[in-house]
C-alpha cells in the first residue's frame, strides 16, 4: 500500500512539474509589454524632469550673476560720484 500511494504521489509531482510550463500566454506576454511600456514612460519622464531642473537652475544661477553684477557697478558708480 505504501509503495502503491509512493509512486502515485511521485506521478503526480512528475504532472504537476510538467505543468509549470514556461510559455507565456498572450495576455502574459502583454501585460509584460505594459509594464516596460510604463517603465520606460516613467524613465523618461524622470530624465524631462531632470532636465527641466538643470535648466531651472541654471536660469537662477545666471539671474543671481546678473544681479550681483549689477549690484557691483552700483556700487562702483556711487563710489565715483562719492569722491
Amino acid at each position: 500500500m505504501k509503495k502503491t500511494l509512493g509512486i502515485l504521489l511521485a506521478a503526480m509531482m512528475v504532472f504537476a512539474v510538467a505543468g509549470c510550463d514556461n510559455d507565456d500566454g498572450p495576455a502574459e506576454e502583454t501585460g509584460a509589454k505594459i509594464d516596460n511600456a510604463a517603465d520606460n514612460a516613467g524613465d523618461t519622464t524622470s530624465d524631462a524632469a531632470d532636465s527641466v531642473g538643470d535648466a531651472a537652475s541654471d536660469a537662477a544661477d545666471s539671474t543671481g550673476q546678473a544681479m550681483e553684477d549689477a549690484g557691483d557697478s552700483i556700487s562702483d558708480s556711487a563710489e565715483e560720484h562719492s569722491n
